[in-house]
């Protein structure tokens, strides 16, 4: 979901979105935020709002987190699941980070945080987003990619969109 279609008609603000080239930066969630955030307002020379989304696995510690990127693209979902194989905790959490600069660099970056735990499962549901197919948030019985669009879908990118009250 857009967070223009989360934020609907409160937001005072008229949001663009703009592609551009930022470096995979290491590290904790937050600080590759903070990261991206600062050469985002440097590249564009003005307030920048960043996402950055994670899917942390609590028997690995919260890995893959910050680098599903780059686990997915060699394993796949089906090896997502695989990677819990011999842990009794498949609980994992879905973790999207919004990072607001004013494009000031003598100012801080602002977090907004949002979060879904569920757990990894095999394997379910269409394969044309990401991990989708092996997330199952908590209360649910399907997967992301199983989830009618309109179903709360990547619950914790609303949350995180409505931390901010852009």
């Amino acid at each position: 979901m857009a967070v223009t279609q989360i934020l609907g008609d409160s937001s005072p603000y008229t949001l663009v979105a703009k592609k551009i080239d930022l470096p995979e930066y290491q590290g904790e969630p937050d600080e590759i935020s903070v990261q991206k955030c600062r050469e985002a307002a440097r590249q564009v020379q003005g307030p920048v709002i960043v996402e950055d989304t994670c899917l942390c696995f609590n028997a690995l510690g919260g890995l893959p987190g910050p680098y599903i990127k780059w686990f997915l693209e060699k394993l796949k979902p089906e090896g997502l699941h695989k990677l819990l194989a011999g842990f009794e905790d498949k609980s994992a959490y879905a973790l999207c980070t919004f990072a607001f600069s004013s494009g000031n660099p003598e100012e801080p970056v602002r977090l907004f945080k949002g979060q879904t735990h569920g757990m990894i499962v095999e394997p379910r549901g269409p394969r044309d987003f990401g991990w989708d197919p092996c997330f199952q948030p908590d209360g649910y019985n399907q997967t992301y990619a199983e989830m009618p669009k309109a179903q709360c879908r990547r619950a914790q990118r609303v949350w995180a969109v409505k931390a901010a009250r852009l």
